[in-house]
């Protein structure tokens, strides 16, 4: 039996056939973000259970606003702010603006509702009028009047499964969903009550999604309120 020194000597010398080289693996920012398209999708297309929501396509300045907010810890989801805790502020607007530059065409719409028609009735209303007098503003003065989201920092909110729009609204209303100060959504969902939240939740996602769908430009008028990360250097990575 050869002492390890020598087998050691013969691998050195090359005597034993040469190594394999190592794989060479992509070094690009498509390479780096398939990390996020594990729960997101396919290029970031949204996961078919609804629970994770589309990234492509989304203003980049959206995108980063909610990349920051997991990491600092205004948004509370574990396995988000562990897999961004050491990335830099660069990293993340790379990352915003990679998916936002995606533009990929929606799915198919199969929606499915239990809503009476009075409940749908509630939501459109909510969706495209608002409750002044409980000082509620219709989604559409923030959104965007087709609902497709508004440039830099604007989500649209067509293409969002049902279950996500009354999580997300029902973790602003109870603290767990936070943005930068001012914290508009917050605000507005302290004033929907729990039929509110279902009604808009059941009206928006069963609204098809126009093709070619895109953020616009900018809104009709200002914002009915002041709203954290919309305006300024945060909203233009």
């Amino acid at each position: 039996m050869r002492p390890p020194l020598f087998a050691a000597l013969i691998l050195a010398m090359g005597i034993a056939g040469p190594l394999k080289a190592a794989p060479r693996v992509e070094n690009s920012i498509a390479q780096r973000v398939q990390a996020c398209t594990v729960c997101h999708g396919p290029q970031g297309r949204a996961a078919a259970d609804g629970y994770y929501p589309r990234i492509a396509g989304k203003p980049a300045g959206y995108l980063y606003n909610q990349l920051r907010n997991f990491r600092d810890g205004r948004r509370h989801y574990a396995l988000m702010a562990n897999l961004l805790d050491p990335l830099s502020d660069a990293y993340l607007r790379e990352i915003a603006q990679y998916f936002a530059a995606l533009d990929l065409p929606y799915p198919a719409q199969r929606p499915s509702s239990t809503a009476t028609a009075a409940e749908i009735q509630h939501g459109q209303t909510l969706a495209t009028q608002g409750d002044a007098r409980r000082k509620i503003p219709a989604c559409v003065q923030c959104h965007g009047a087709s609902l497709t989201g508004v440039q830099p920092a604007i989500p649209g909110l067509l293409g969002v499964p049902r279950d996500y729009i009354n999580a997300q609204l029902g973790s602003w209303k109870n603290g767990n969903r936070q943005a930068k100060a001012p914290d508009c959504m917050a605000s507005i969902a302290q004033r929907l009550e729990p039929e509110d939240i279902a009604a808009l939740a059941q009206w928006i996602s069963a609204q098809p999604v126009p093709e070619h769908a895109k953020a616009g430009a900018s809104l009709p008028g200002p914002l009915p309120m002041p709203c954290g990360g919309v305006n300024g250097p945060e909203a233009t990575p």
